[in-house]
């Protein structure tokens, strides 16, 4: 097996004044990634990405996930683009749906999200790889639209999902399938199958990132495994014990290696909400959980 690409999850759980520091902290444990989450109404992926990105010099730094309903597909592709120029080849934007519960409270929901997110995947493609778009669709509607400064290099566009149909657009679409809250493993092996089944050959394998909920012990903050396993319910209706892994290295590096078995192939380790020490978690993960995975 091939050296996996590893990241940690920074959770809306923490304020965003905390991330140019635990920026510095992932990238200086040695992780390959840091992935940066919007919830509404929580905090901002572009800025934050932004953030992270000014902060470090080394790693990846990818949105899980922003949700188009709030954007259109030139903005998107605007800001997109500028981070892009400015940290080549360290940026790895992702899209979606969004929680639609979310997007009805401030008045954007789609009648057709699944239409909404084709369309809008296309247009923003396009844009990024600096193509003059004119499309009328039921949602994307453009007149003659390009960038006037498009990324120089090709920028992956991660595409997050649940339902099959939305899998199946990832897999025709999107340049990698993002699982943004940690799930069982099973749930993690449908989608992948759902999404390859889909996607042409000449596209070539579609990467997946999926994320673990971690917790290292610590006395002070209570026992691991049952705030791991409190977390991941959060994230998923069905979470199990292939959701979190907690304790000792040998027993999360064994978390993420089910993972990698599943399909996964860049794998977030993913903080409690209530993790007293990031900085902390991470240089442990960095130093005892990273080497066993190398």
């Amino acid at each position: 097996m091939s050296s996996p690409r590893l990241g940690f999850a920074f959770v809306p759980a923490a304020p965003p004044e905390r991330l140019p520091s635990l920026a510095r902290a992932v990238e200086s444990a040695g992780f390959d990634d840091l992935w940066v989450w919007e919830d509404c109404f929580a905090e901002a992926g572009i800025a934050q990405a932004a953030i992270a990105l000014a902060s470090t010099s080394r790693i990846s730094v990818g949105i899980s996930l922003l949700p188009v309903p709030l954007r259109t597909a030139p903005l998107l592709a605007m800001e997109i683009a500028t981070l892009a120029r400015a940290f080549p080849g360290r940026f790895l934007p992702g899209i979606g749906h969004g929680v639609q519960e979310w997007m009805g409270q401030v008045g954007v929901r789609a009648a057709s999200p699944l239409t909404l997110l084709r369309e809008h995947a296309a247009a923003l493609r396009a844009l990024l790889d600096g193509e003059r778009v004119t499309t009328d669709g039921r949602y994307v509607k453009l007149d003659d639209v390009a960038l006037e400064w498009p990324p120089v290099e090709r920028v992956p566009l991660w595409i997050g999902a649940g339902g099959p149909k939305s899998l199946a657009l990832i897999g025709e679409l999107g340049d990698g399938l993002l699982i943004g809250a940690a799930a069982p493993t099973r749930v993690i092996e449908e989608a992948i199958a759902t999404a390859r089944s889909a996607r042409p050959a000449e596209r070539g394998e579609l990467p997946v990132v999926a994320a673990l909920v971690v917790a290292k012990d610590d006395p002070a903050a209570g026992d691991a495994a049952q705030r791991a396993a409190r977390d991941a319910a959060k994230w998923h209706p069905e979470a199990d014990e292939t959701t979190w892994a907690a304790g000792s290295a040998e027993r999360i590096a064994a978390g993420v290696r089910g993972l990698l078995a599943a399909g996964v192939t860049t794998v977030q380790l993913q903080p409690t909400g209530d993790e007293p020490d990031l900085e902390g978690l991470v240089e442990f993960l960095g130093r005892e959980v990273l080497p066993l995975l190398r």
